[in-house]
């Protein structure tokens, strides 16, 4: 028995284990990319910055933080701020989109007589910035 287990190959993780599919580094850019440390630091920057009216960071979050929010138990300390971040941006893009689309489907027809003091292309001349009136 001894001699056909130490003839067979040795693969490490070669079960179903969490090491195969949990990142090693916390960034998308690999070994190339912050330690897990000054990943936190980041991470808890972009996501206190997205509530300065700058979601965008909320999704650069996401984007640069993509290991630790695909994977659940890969580094829980970062994963607070990534998976709320996440959460804020699509929020946010929910919002932004059903405003648009309330002025764009519904314009006048939807707003009725509050749509002329809403819209932005009269507002010149509402404040008589224009020449011509």
């Amino acid at each position: 028995m001894e001699t056909s287990e130490s003839n067979s190959p040795i693969i490490p993780n070669s079960g179903n284990s969490i090491a195969l599919s949990t990142p090693v580094w916390p960034t998308i850019d690999g070994p190339l990319g912050l330690t897990e440390d000054e990943s936190l630091s980041y991470a808890r920057k972009f996501y206190h910055f997205g509530f300065a009216l700058l979601p965008l960071l909320w999704a650069v979050n996401c984007f640069y933080f993509w290991p630790v929010l695909r994977h659940s138990r890969a580094f829980p300390r970062l994963r607070r701020y990534v998976v709320a971040s996440a959460v804020g941006f699509s929020v946010f893009a929910v919002l932004l989109s059903s405003w648009a689309l309330t002025f764009a489907i519904g314009g006048e027809h939807l707003l009725g007589s509050v749509w002329d003091k809403l819209v932005m292309y009269n507002l010149a001349d509402r404040l008589g910035l224009t020449g011509w009136s």
